[in-house]
This record gives C-alpha cells, sequence and structure tokens, in this order.
C-alpha cells in the first residue's frame, strides 16, 4: 500500500468464467493451435490448473478467460510474521467468510523475514481456534493457508511486501536484504508451491517508488529489469507461475502512485523468457491516502478514466497484457473518496457486461486495522462494512464450488447436523427510512449452499432496496435468499446482507434462517 501518509498499523477462484465475445470455449480451436475446428469441448472444473495469459486475458488450464477478483489479507509482512486477525478468529473461518463473500483470489503480502531459518509467528490465540497451527513456523502457517484456501476454491498471490518487517522499500533491495536475497527467496516460495495450482502467481516486490525508473538502464535502480530478473528466476524453477509486475511512481516527468505508473511499458515492456506469463499490476488511491493533482480537478471524477488510461489502463485497452490492480482503497469517510470509487469500478468493467474480459484486481483491504484505508471487515475482525463491500458487487464474480474445508466430519455422517441463524440490527434510522443489516452464520456442522431468512414487521414497513441477497415481500412478511457469491457457508462461516427501508421508527422484528440445502 501507498504510504506517503500511512499511519501506524497495530501488531494482516476462483474464476469468473464468462467465455467472451468472440472466444472459443474450452476445447474450440485457437488460430494456428493446428487443433481441428470440430475438437470436442471437454468439460472443465472452473479456473482449474495453472493459468496463463493471451494478450489482455488471463486463460485457466482449460483455455477458459478467468477474472481475479480478491482481496488482500495483510500481516506476513509485519513484526508477528502472519497474517493478522487471527488473535481474534481461526484463518479457517476467516477464509471461508472471504470466499462467501464473492472474492476469488487472496492476495498475500509477506516480507523476507518469514523465510529466515525457524522464523515464528506472534499473536495467534488458540483457545479454541487455530489449534493446528500451535508449534509451527511462519512458512508453515503459510502452508496451511494456502493448503485451506486452496480446499474452499480461492487462489492466492504471494506478495512480496517489504525486504523485511520494518518498512517498504523504494526499490527491491536494502543494504540488510541485497537483490541475492531477494532472488534466492523468490526461488525458494515458487519451489515450495511448486505443483500445487492454488498459488498462481508472485508478485516480486511491492510499490517501487523513486528512484527506481523503468527503461533507464541504469541496473542499481531500473525495476523494468530488476523485474525481469526476478521473473527470469522464479519461472526457472516452476515455469507454470504468472509474475506480477508493478510500476514504478515516476515516467518521464509524470509522477503517480507508488507501484502505480505503467506508461513505460509501452516503449520498455517486460521481458520474460517463458510466454504467457507476464501480468501487469497498478496500485491507485482515494483522497483518505493522499491528495493527487487530478482530484482537484473541476470535472472530477469525470477526469479520472483518462487519468487510469494514461498510468495504466492503456495497457489493457491496447491488449499488450493482462493488468491487475493488486491495491485500492478507502476509508470512504469523504465524499471525494465515494466517488472515486464508483468511477473506479465502473472503470475495472463489470462482470455482468464483460465477464473476464475485464481487468483483475484484489481490494485493499480485508484487515480493519489498515491505517488509511480501514478494511472490508469492521474492527471485530468478523462484522462486514456492507456498505464498501457492496461498491464492489459489480466487479465480483462467482467462485470455484467449495471443496471439503478439512472440518470434522463430511455431509451426510451419521450426527451432523444443518443449520443457521441470523441477527437483523438497524444501522441507522431518521424518521423518514432506516438502513439495516442482517448477520447470517452457518451454525450447523455442514456446509451450506444456500440459505434464506425471514421476518414480520409490526408496522408498514417496506424494503426500498437490498444488496447481497435478493427478496420478496408480502405485506409485512419478508424472505430475503443469498445472492449467488455469499450462499455457500462453512460450519461457524458467517455472511451478511444490508437493505434499506422507509418508513422509520419500527421495532426490531424477530428473524428465521432456514438452510436451503
Amino acid at each position: 500500500m501507498f504510504r506517503s501518509v500511512r499511519r501506524a498499523v497495530c501488531v494482516a477462484v476462483a474464476a469468473f468464467l464468462l467465455p467472451l465475445a468472440g472466444v472459443q470455449p474450452a476445447g474450440a480451436a485457437e488460430p494456428g493451435d493446428g487443433t481441428a475446428g470440430t475438437a470436442t469441448v471437454r468439460a472443465a472444473a472452473a479456473g482449474e490448473g495453472y493459468w496463463h495469459t493471451s494478450g489482455r486475458r488471463i486463460l485457466d488450464a482449460s483455455g477458459q478467460p478467468v477474472r481475479i477478483a480478491g482481496i488482500n489479507w495483510f500481516g506476513f509482512e509485519t513484526d508477528v510474521r502472519v497474517a493478522h486477525g487471527l488473535w481474534a478468529r481461526d484463518y479457517k473461518a476467516m477464509l471461508d467468510q472471504i470466499k462467501s463473500l464473492g472474492y476469488n483470489t487472496v492476495r498475500v503480502p509477506y516480507s523476507d523475514d518469514i523465510l529466515k531459518p525457524g522464523a515464528l509467528p506472534d499473536s495467534i490465540s488458540h483457545d479454541g481456534i487455530n489449534t493446528d497451527l500451535r508449534g509451527l513456523t511462519s512458512l508453515q502457517v503459510l502452508d496451511r493457508i494456502v493448503a485451506h484456501a486452496g480446499r474452499a476454491g480461492l487462489k492466492i498471490v504471494l506478495d512480496r511486501h517489504r525486504p523485511d518487517a520494518a518498512a517498504q522499500s523504494a526499490l527491491w533491495y536494502t543494504d540488510a536484504v541485497p537483490e541475492s536475497t531477494w532472488i534466492a527467496n523468490l526461488k525458494a516460495l515458487a519451489t515450495r508451491y511448486k505443483g500445487d495450482a492454488t498459488v498462481i502467481g508472485i508478485d516480486p516486490h511491492n510499490e517501487p517508488r523513486d528512484p527506481a525508473c523503468w527503461g533507464c538502464g541504469d541496473t542499481a535502480r531500473d525495476w523494468r529489469l530488476a523485474a525481469e530478473r526476478a521473473g527470469n528466476a522464479v519461472l526457472s524453477v516452476n515455469p507454470d507461475l504468472l509474475v506480477f509486475v508493478e510500476g514504478v511512481q515516476s515516467y518521464n516527468g509524470a509522477n503517480g502512485w507508488w507501484g502505480g505508473n505503467l506508461m513505460g511499458v509501452a516503449e520498455h515492456p517486460v521481458r520474460l523468457d517463458v510466454p504467457g506469463r507476464l501480468v501487469y499490476s497498478a496500485h491507485d488511491y482515494a483522497t483518505s491516502v493522499a491528495q493527487q493533482p487530478w482530484f482537484g480537478d473541476p470535472s472530477f471524477p469525470a477526469n479520472m478514466p483518462g487519468i487510469w488510461d494514461k498510468y495504466w489502463g492503456y495497457v489493457f485497452q491496447q491488449n499488450i497484457a493482462p493488468v491487475w490492480l493488486g491495491e485500492f482503497g478507502t476509508t470512504l469517510q469523504p465524499e471525494a473518496d465515494r466517488r472515486w470509487l464508483s468511477a473506479l469500478v465502473s472503470y475495472l468493467r463489470s462482470t455482468s457486461q464483460h465477464g473476464a474480459d475485464s481487468f483483475h484486481w484484489t481490494f485493499w483491504s480485508w484487515n480493519p486495522n489498515s491505517g488509511d484505508t480501514g478494511g472490508i471487515l469492521k474492527d471485530d475482525w468478523t462484522t462486514v462494512d456492507t456498505v464498501k463491500d457492496g461498491y464492489l458487487a459489480d466487479i465480483k464474480a462467482p467462485g470455484f464450488a467449495a471443496g471439503d474445508p478439512g472440518d470434522p466430519g463430511d455431509p451426510g455422517d451419521p450426527g451432523d447436523t444443518a443449520g443457521c441463524a441470523a441477527a437483523y440490527t438497524v444501522g441507522s434510522d431518521w424518521g423518514g427510512g432506516f438502513n439495516a443489516e442482517v448477520k447470517v452464520t452457518n451454525t450447523g456442522t455442514v456446509p451450506l449452499k444456500s440459505w434464506k431468512v425471514t421476518w414480520t414487521w409490526s408496522g408498514a414497513q417496506r424494503v426500498t432496496s437490498m444488496w447481497n441477497a435478493t427478496h420478496t415481500q408480502s405485506g409485512a412478511t419478508v424472505t430475503a435468499v443469498n445472492a449467488g457469491h455469499n450462499g455457500a457457508l462453512a460450519a461457524g462461516g458467517s455472511t451478511s446482507f444490508g437493505f434499506g427501508g422507509v418508513p422509520g421508527g419500527g421495532s426490531v422484528p424477530s428473524v428465521t434462517c432456514t438452510p436451503t440445502t
């Protein structure tokens, strides 16, 4: 994350598969691939296997286009050397909730400290949670997170966020962590997860910034050349991975976000030894992180698509390579930030209209303890900020079918039960109307595929809008059914939906949750 005004933080896929217009289905012939045009289309799991690129698209192992629609879960890069929030919740429940909200990929920031021999995590609660993490090193905890993500149908991108826990670095090396260590550690991680397609790629260095340059030819500062060295080192041991290369801060006098300037790609593209493995990455933020000249433009936010085109969007528009917005976020507190996020979501292209022919993204962040942006989770590490999450609804993508998350018992075993509970909370009431949130929790011992919640108001209230669920209303009785992305809930997992209604002033009704599978 861009850190120029970052405050101190406390002590961190499935893919949407909609064939593009004019794109052959899996098994059909691609021009020049030597496959007969009458080839039989074979059934393939969504986003299966390792991925590769073709023009601006990312394709799965069977050639189907996929969309990364994910979240950043940070902590491995900090002094606790593990994902944040494990002091409050079990890591499996956290990943299951990420999946239930419609995110299909998790970007996991780390520092080189976790690769030091015997590096141990801190701030993990084992009081009835995370019991299988007791005594593990930081890398072994990462292994468990990767394993459960795979069972849940999530993909992982590893992000070398810092050389050590102290701070981010402008360049990819420091006196304490030279380039040789950086390269060796990237290769070690690529080797560690070789053969596990849950880990789809590596982001070699987070947010290169001044004095880093792009295409200047100075090997000590030229991030484009360093990214080639790193990417080729990774691919030399694991040629199936994607390499996500971020931009820089400045190019030819144009200054932007740290890691967010890809203007140099047009003249100086990154060259990797293995074709079809390069994805360019940008970061972009709102006024709650820092001011930029374009926020003061009288036409804001109508000016923003032109800004994004200039800095990174053209790479996608010109079909040069896929573009992944690896970080973007906001507190949503300034009104300008809300306008910015609405414009950005529109620019990233809705899944319903464009399918996987879209920009890829991972929102910053899952964590509530990001000082500049806050997170999708609120401070209790469980409750979802449904307003912030709701902004992303149009660009989310359906995930994989959930696998066995490793919880005791399989569906159908004697003693297994299906059940759910719902809690109704009024967030605001101004007399003429109100907003409310309903939290749904799987209280059974088996995963749920879908659920519905019902309640009956005592007055004349009616729903005017609803997000993260669909509803019907008959008289005073409302029935809300999960959306496509949040019906699946692991045992103990939770999700939320929200709605607006009129008039205000009513009492809180009793709610009933029913599992529908």
